[in-house]
C-alpha cells in the first residue's frame, strides 16, 4: 500500500466498513429453512422503467468521451423536475452538475470543495456514513449534531442536512430548513442538503428541497441539494444522480472534477433525461412501496417494536428499547436481516433500521415470521 505523504495510509482516516459487522449475523439468517428476507439495505428490486431502459438503448453507441458538466438536455430534465415536482424555481444551467452516482459525491464533496486540515465539517447526529467519510477523506475534523449551538464558538465550513433522513426518515420542516439557511449564511458556511429520499414521503407534511424559494429567500448563496435516481427510478445500478444550487460552488466542483475526468456516461445521461421526465413510472413505485411499508410497519408494532419518525425514505425506524445488536440477533435467528442503528451513530443504538425495498413475497414472509 502506498503511503500518503505525512500521514500514512488514506485508509487509516477512515472509519471501519460498517457493514463487516453484519457478516456473521447475516449467515444465521441466511440459513433459515424458508431463505433470508433481507431486509438491511435499501436497494431497489423491483425493474428499471421501460422507458428508461428504451433511452439506455437507443443512446448505446456512444464513442466519444462525455462532458463533465453534462448534456444540456441533462441540466434541464432536472431543472424542470425539480420545478414540476418541488417548486424549485430560479435555476439555470450553470446551476446543476451531474454525477456518477450521489454516494461518490457525497464522499467527494468535502475534498472538492477544498475543505481539509483545521476545518469543521458537521453532519446529522443519525446519519449515513459517508458524511463523516467525506470528511476523513478531506483531512477535516467532523461533528455528528443536530443541535447548532453544539458548534460553539467553531464554525464549520460545511455543513450537511439530510431530509428525509436516513435511517430515521424524519424529515425537517420548513422553519427549521430556513433557520438552518440563515445560520450558515451569516457564518460563511456551505450547506448541502441530501435530498436522495425526498419522493419518498408516506406522512405528514411532504418533504421540502432546500432550494425551494420559501426557505432560500430566492437565493441560491451558499446553497447545494444532491438528488438521485436510485430510489426514485429502480436506477441504483446507472448510478444517475445530480448536485444543484448555488452556480459559484458547481462551478468550483466542476473545475475539480473536469481535471479527474469525473464525467457521467452519455447513455446515462440519456436514461436520466428519460426518467427525470417521467412522472408514472415513480407514482407507480411509490405505490408498491407503500403497500411494502403498510405491511412490514403492522408486523413490526404487533411484534412489540415501536415506530420512530419514518413518515418518510425508505425504511422503518424500529425499537424495543434494547440494545440494537440483541434485536439484530433475535431477528436474524427468525431468518429476519436489519441493519443495527448503531451504524448511523451512537443515538441509534436502541433502534434497527428497516428497509422495505425487498419483494412483495420476502416481505409477505417476514411479516408472516414477525406474527410467530
Amino acid at each position: 500500500m502506498t503511503p500518503v505523504p505525512g500521514g500514512g495510509p488514506v485508509s487509516g482516516r477512515l472509519p471501519d466498513f460498517p457493514w463487516d459487522k453484519l457478516t456473521a449475523y447475516a449467515a444465521t439468517a441466511r440459513a433459515h429453512p424458508d431463505g433470508v428476507c433481507d431486509l438491511s439495505v435499501g436497494t431497489p428490486v423491483d425493474s428499471t422503467p421501460a422507458v428508461v431502459q428504451d433511452a439506455l438503448r437507443a443512446a448505446s453507441d456512444s464513442p466519444g468521451y462525455p462532458t463533465t458538466i453534462g448534456l444540456e438536455a441533462t441540466r434541464q430534465a432536472a431543472i424542470d423536475w425539480l420545478s414540476r415536482r418541488h417548486g424549485v424555481t430560479g435555476l439555470g444551467l450553470d446551476a446543476v452538475l451531474p454525477v456518477t452516482g450521489s454516494k461518490e459525491l457525497i464522499g467527494s464533496m468535502a475534498l472538492h470543495l477544498g475543505i481539509g486540515a483545521g476545518d469543521l465539517v458537521g453532519y446529522p447526529a443519525l446519519a449515513y456514513p459517508t458524511y463523516e467519510v467525506g470528511a476523513a477523506l478531506a483531512g477535516a475534523d467532523s461533528l455528528a449534531t443536530d443541535s447548532l449551538t453544539a458548534f460553539g464558538p467553531r464554525t464549520p465550513r460545511l455543513l450537511w442536512l439530510n431530509s428525509p433522513a436516513n435511517p430515521s426518515g424524519r424529515v425537517l420542516p420548513l422553519e427549521h430548513l430556513r433557520k438552518v439557511v440563515d445560520w450558515c449564511r451569516e457564518r460563511g458556511t456551505i450547506l448541502v442538503s441530501d435530498e436522495c429520499y425526498i419522493e419518498c414521503a408516506w406522512e405528514g407534511e411532504p418533504p421540502l428541497s432546500i432550494l425551494d424559494p420559501r426557505i432560500t429567500g430566492g437565493s441560491l448563496d451558499g446553497v447545494l441539494a444532491v438528488h438521485s435516481l436510485s430510489k426514485r427510478s429502480n436506477l441504483a445500478g446507472y448510478r444517475c444522480a445530480f448536485v444543484a444550487g448555488d452556480p459559484a460552488l458547481v462551478k468550483e466542483l466542476l473545475a475539480v472534477r473536469k481535471n479527474l475526468g469525473l464525467q457521467m456516461p452519455g447513455p446515462q445521461q440519456r436514461a436520466m433525461i428519460a426518467a427525470l421526465a417521467d412522472d408514472a413510472h415513480a407514482d407507480e413505485q411509490h405505490a408498491r412501496y407503500a403497500a411494502r411499508r403498510s405491511t412490514l410497519r403492522a408486523a413490526l408494532e404487533s411484534a412489540g417494536f415501536r415506530i420512530d419518525h419514518s413518515e418518510a425514505s425508505l425504511y422503518l425506524w424500529a425499537t424495543r428499547g434494547e440494545d440494537c445488536w440483541r434485536t439484530v440477533g433475535e431477528l436474524a435467528e427468525q431468518g429476519i436481516l436489519v441493519a443495527p442503528g448503531e451504524f448511523y451513530g451512537a443515538a441509534g443504538r436502541e433502534h434497527v433500521r428497516v428497509a422495505f425495498t425487498a419483494t412483495d413475497e420476502r416481505v409477505a414472509a417476514a411479516a408472516a415470521r414477525l406474527a410467530g
